[in-house]
């Protein structure tokens, strides 16, 4: 990994919890807020300045800005939501460069991993805990806020264990 040990466990206490609560959200409201984003923004400028080198902390903050254009684009043809786009910018510097096909293959996994997870449990009696959740009712639309905040999230502890 690309990612320093030290960097992920600068970030991983206050990340982690953020991403427990974007699926939660995500799950009952089917919306990641602006304040879940903004507040993983404001972590990443805020403790990146200790756990990265200057140089590298403004090449992940082009990262941001890259993957929140591409996210437009890809909101604008209907392909992700809006709050799917904005948490994979604010998400993006956290991730290094050299990491990337880890992520990707994390992200694969995760979804399948939550979509299978979301559905069975949509037509089980777990169902009946949470009823008044949007996302049972939502149709072919799905929570991809359960995929990216677990990816995230895994991603860091990956970090903390096997980082550079």
């Amino acid at each position: 990994m690309e990612l320093t040990a030290s960097a992920a466990w600068w970030f991983l206490p206050f990340v982690l919890p953020l991403c427990f609560y974007v699926a939660y959200t995500d799950m009952r409201l089917m919306r990641i807020t602006n304040q879940a984003v903004i507040a993983l923004a404001v972590i990443f400028l805020l403790v990146g300045l200790l756990a990265l080198p200057l140089p590298i902390y403004g090449m992940r903050l082009v990262q941001l800005v890259v993957v929140l254009i591409i996210g437009m684009v890809l909101n604008a043809g209907g392909a992700i939501g809006a709050g799917d786009a904005k948490f994979a910018a604010a998400a993006a510097p956290f991730i290094a460069p050299g990491d990337f096909r880890l992520v990707i293959a994390i992200l694969a996994a995760a979804l399948l991993a939550a979509f299978v997870t979301h559905r069975l449990a949509k037509h089980t009696a777990l169902r009946k805990l949470v009823p008044e959740w949007k996302s049972w009712t939502m149709g072919k639309k799905f929570p991809m806020g359960m995929a990216l905040g677990a990816t995230l999230g895994f991603y860091l502890v990956l970090g903390t264990l096997y980082g550079a």
